[in-house]
């Protein structure tokens, strides 16, 4: 069972970390029985009604257990993953849902709306019936953007991965069968849409971020030459926050 747990602005403008980060950290407090599945961050609109601290995204940590009686000892250890981590002026925010929650379509509802329009905390609450949601500390706020990162990450077809099967430990070329060996799918984008053979190589540029696509991980790629493929994308500059 994959259990959902949504973190959203923990951090302030001049931190040296974003929530991303402290969504990736999770991992070290899980309880015996659960493993992290991967991290996903997701973005929402830039919009300026909408304070934020640096590019509006928030971040889903995607956790697999198969004892539901421990998703309340998930709950405590995500209150108290954000009350140690998250920084003075920050609005933190947490939504905890399983997959087998009714309310998940309609939290993928307001994710998606999330992504195109101005919500509040009210739409928030309406829509996670019943599941985990809290906030803690400042204005709250950030229970919206925990609630969509959840809402998007169960859809299933948008964000990014931050943290899945070690990616930060890959080098900077990688074959295509060791990517599938991590449970990372490589996709063509040309115009073809050719088949990447697994012993062809990968340049990610020291920044694999695979998609979250079909509620799989997916590594979208552009050929580069004979054998040798590039991944699109690359990492912001040194300020910014994804963690």
């Amino acid at each position: 069972m994959k259990i959902y747990v949504g973190f959203d602005d923990t951090d302030n403008a001049k931190a040296d970390r974003g929530t991303g980060k402290l969504a990736r950290w999770f991992e070290d407090v899980l309880p015996e029985g659960c493993t992290l599945w991967g991290v996903v961050r997701q973005q929402l609109l830039v919009d300026p009604r909408i304070p934020y601290t640096s590019h509006n995204s928030s971040a889903c940590a995607v956790v697999d257990c198969d004892d539901p009686s421990l998703i309340e000892v998930l709950i405590g250890r995500a209150v108290s993953h954000i009350e140690r981590h998250s920084l003075p002026g920050s609005d933190p925010g947490l939504c905890v849902a399983a997959e087998s929650d009714r309310c998940l379509a309609d939290l993928a509802r307001f994710g998606l709306e999330c992504a195109t329009k101005v919500l509040t905390q009210g739409d928030a609450l309406k829509a996670v019936d019943g599941a985990h949601l809290s906030g803690h500390g400042g204005t709250n706020d950030g229970i919206i953007g925990a609630a969509a990162g959840v809402g998007l990450t169960a859809h299933g077809w948008s964000g990014r991965f931050i943290e899945y099967g070690g990616l930060r430990r890959f080098p900077d070329v990688v074959s295509v069968g060791e990517l599938e060996d991590a449970g990372i799918g490589v996709v063509s984008l040309d115009r073809d849409a050719h088949v990447a053979p697994r012993g062809n190589l990968v340049e990610t540029g020291g920044w694999l971020r695979p998609r979250l696509l079909g509620g799989k991980a997916v590594l979208p790629v552009m050929a580069k030459g004979e054998g040798l493929w590039e991944s699109p994308g690359k990492k912001r500059s040194k300020g910014h926050k994804e963690g």
